[in-house]
């Protein structure tokens, strides 16, 4: 025993020397990928700035744009054994996105999205199979499909909407709608994108594996039991068989004949309608891809609807021209719902959504892996491994007429900036990966801002610090949006007649 100890002790030296050189190699490493680039001189050894971003994601990503703000457009940061990149200026976001193949980028969604994810996932495809597989979705947004979904969407809603009359209402105290939001978001997601295939257990389990998803995108990426990032990739994988299950069972019955009734449906018709299955188009396949779908309606949804009733609260003559033009093409007393031509009609509402959407988007970066060294400008070249995070954010506030200003006019048929700028707005994207859902997202969210609007008066219960940021993992209002409610009809619109 004292042979093994006074054995220990001697190796002690050569341990602490052999550490020390580690966190020298780490930190000279560090200094040499990010060369010229402004950043932080040294880095918490191993994690980085991890902890920093974990704790206040809001003020370290501040600072990084600030950074980037006064040097070129870029800065840089390190994160778990990671050379970070940001990208404030939009030309150089393009570069990225627009290079999205296996010798150049890699979207990745997160920072540690490929393990958080799983396999099964559509943004991380590429070339032929990439195509192939947004070839194959495109009977779920057609006329009819979109149609379909208005219905669906417009029943959850109204059915929140009760709910929230019922319980807050008139009510001297005012209420957080951030959970709210969520809440009807998660079911319109469910209801929209597999309809009839989960019971109400199916559901309770999906809501619940949900949270856990939320929770851990937000943690440190320690994948051991009991760590939140470990519990959300489980919560992932199990979300996805619940998904492959759904596609399964859509697939027997567009083979047997029936009409599509939610989103799978018109998937799964176009693909048992051809004569050999296509790639791709395995149940365990489809269910990751529509894992995607869910997580970017799911929350960018949340955020854009807590932003619309922020900023239909801050401007009371936006707020005015929506309830008036509303008014003008849908009654609630006709007990009829919204029709899609009709969603057409109301171009300013629809210009209010894209406003919002530029004004607060709802992811704010995209990242993406260099899958090589990348000469992104003449004095910089990105090193193979860096997470590269192109600012969705920043670019919104370049190029428009007064782009700190909240102004949905910008949109209408004179002034046209969503051609003029149209390189600006990316909060869908840009290249190869664009959004595919970006109609069914403003739909949804026009329908909200029109239904919401209309049905009820809102106030805001201000309180210090309520408009900040915060990442929640999209970003929505410090306080959550929070409001007085009280209801300004005198019946609510009977769907069901």
């Amino acid at each position: 025993m004292v042979f093994s100890v006074s054995v220990f002790a001697s190796l002690v030296p050569y341990i602490v020397s052999a550490l020390l050189l580690f966190l020298l190699l780490e930190q000279l490493s560090y200094l040499i990928k990010k060369r010229n680039l402004p950043g932080p001189l040294f880095v918490p050894p191993i994690i980085g700035n991890a902890v920093t971003l974990v704790r206040d994601p809001t003020s370290f990503w501040e600072k990084q744009s600030a950074t980037a703000g006064i040097s070129g457009g870029l800065s840089a940061n390190y994160l778990i054994g990671k050379l970070i990149v940001y990208i404030r200026d939009t030309e150089l976001s393009h570069q990225i996105f627009s290079n999205v193949r296996p010798d150049a980028f890699h979207l990745v969604g997160h920072p540690f999205g490929k393990k958080l994810f799983g396999d099964h996932n559509l943004i991380y495809m590429f070339g032929e199979d990439h195509k192939s597989v947004r070839r194959h979705l495109a009977p779920n947004f057609t006329p009819k499909a979109f149609s379909t979904y208005s219905v669906l969407q417009q029943l959850v809603i109204l059915r929140h909407l009760r709910r929230w009359d019922e319980s807050f209402s008139g009510v001297s105290r005012p209420v957080s709608l951030r959970n709210l939001v969520r809440e009807l978001n998660l079911e319109t997601s469910q209801t929209v994108f597999v309809g009839p295939y989960l019971d109400k257990e199916a559901r309770s389990r999906f809501r619940t594996d949900y949270n856990l998803f939320n929770l851990g995108s937000m943690a440190l990426p320690v994948d051991l039991p009991g760590f939140a990032f470990g519990e959300a990739r489980r919560a992932v994988k199990r979300l996805a068989e619940t998904l492959a299950v759904c596609a399964g069972k859509s697939k027997e019955r567009m083979a047997s004949g029936e009409e599509p009734t939610c989103l799978i449906d018109f998937w799964m018709q176009a693909i048992v309608a051809e004569n050999q299955p296509p790639p791709h188009s395995g149940d365990d396949e489809i269910g990751g891809f529509l894992f995607d779908f869910l997580f970017a309606a799911q929350d960018a949804s949340t955020s854009s609807l807590l932003w619309a009733v922020t900023m239909l609260d801050s401007e009371p003559e936006v707020l005015s021209r929506v309830r008036e033009e509303v008014g003008r093409i849908w009654s609630p007393e006709s007990n009829a719902l919204i029709t899609v031509d009709q969603m057409t009609e109301m171009k300013y509402t629809r210009s209010v959504a894209r406003e919002v959407i530029r004004f607060r988007p709802p992811a704010t970066m995209v990242p993406h892996v260099a899958a090589t060294d990348f000469p992104l400008t003449e004095s910089y070249t990105i090193p193979k491994g860096t997470i590269v995070f192109p600012s969705v954010f920043d670019s919104s506030f370049q190029g428009f007429t007064e782009p700190d200003r909240f102004d949905p006019d910008r949109f209408n048929e004179t002034r046209k900036e969503d051609q003029v700028f149209k390189r600006n707005f990316l909060a869908f994207g840009w290249g190869p990966h664009q959004c595919v859902g970006q109609r069914y997202a403003l739909n949804h969210l026009v329908l909200f801002v029109a239904m919401f609007s209309t049905l009820f008066d809102f106030k805001r219960f201000r309180s210090d610090g309520c408009d900040e940021i915060v990442y929640s993992p999209t970003i929505s209002p410090k306080d959550g949006c929070t409001v007085f409610l009280s209801r300004r009809v005198a019946a609510y619109p009977n769907f069901s007649a």
